[in-house]
């Protein structure tokens, strides 16, 4: 007759799953979905293209500086309500020498409309001043020399170096950011981290327009509190597994 367990003897150890297998379900979570392929990638910005083939910024400017200005004031801020305070602060000065000419004072006071207005009113002078001293009053298409400006990081570099200057960059604001974890496109957890990984999975042929691209889509689709999946061109191809539609989006045209 065999033996009874002791008591207090413990159970054999379980097996330790393989990682990355079932780890998942130990966690009670679900395995990351998989990556787009490139098929996928292609076919979700050919789909942007058709909609739309020359997507435009929804900043008001007429030149490079008064762009670049714009950019400045729309940190923290909507494109709507900086094009409401720009038109005629841009009457007022529209050039780096008439804008240092106009002063601080005159400058908050333009944009008092806008979020940290007092601060973007001393980085406006600022670089102002910087352009005139450095640059011949011409805004340079580098992205160290930009970055080097008063009030202007690497979103806004890349939002000037693209829309001024033709170069494929892609800006990663809240909208793009939001659209690349939520779809699964291109995950990642600081802007840069997506922006790097869309520049190594858009198609070349798509980068030039992609940053527009996935900023409206983001701003008028795919918004915050509840994806609009019904009218949005990729819901077959997203990941999003909340998604609000049972049937599959179809391609434009």
């Amino acid at each position: 007759m065999a033996k009874k367990q002791a008591s207090g003897r413990k159970p054999p150890r379980a097996i330790k799953p393989a990682a990355g297998v079932l780890r998942a379900k130990v966690s009670g979570t679900k395995p990351p979905p998989a990556p787009w392929t490139t098929a996928e990638v292609t076919e979700a910005f050919r789909r942007f293209r058709a909609a739309q083939p020359e997507p435009k910024g929804e900043l008001e400017h007429v030149d490079p500086y008064t762009l670049l200005i714009a950019v400045v004031l729309s940190a923290q801020a909507t494109d709507a309500g900086v094009n409401k305070a720009t038109p005629a602060l841009f009457a007022a000065a529209n050039t780096p020498a008439k804008m240092v000419a106009l002063g601080e004072a005159k400058v908050a006071d333009y944009i008092k409309t806008i979020g940290l207005f007092r601060t973007k009113a001393k980085n406006v002078i600022a670089l102002s001043r910087k352009l005139i001293d450095e640059y011949d009053g011409v805004v340079p298409p580098s992205r160290e020399a930009l970055e080097s400006l008063p009030g202007v990081g690497r979103k806004t570099a890349n939002v000037v170096l693209n829309i001024a200057f033709g170069e494929p960059t892609i800006a990663v604001d809240s909208h793009i950011f939001r659209v690349g974890n939520r779809t699964g496109l291109a995950p990642g957890s600081t802007p840069f981290e997506v922006e790097e990984k869309l520049l190594g999975v858009v198609p070349d042929e798509f980068k030039r327009h992609a940053h527009h691209w996935l900023i409206l889509h983001g701003r008028y689709v795919c918004v915050a509190r509840r994806p609009l999946c019904e009218k949005c061109l990729i819901a077959d191809l997203c990941r999003y597994p909340a998604k609000t539609l049972a049937v599959p989006a179809q391609a434009p045209g």
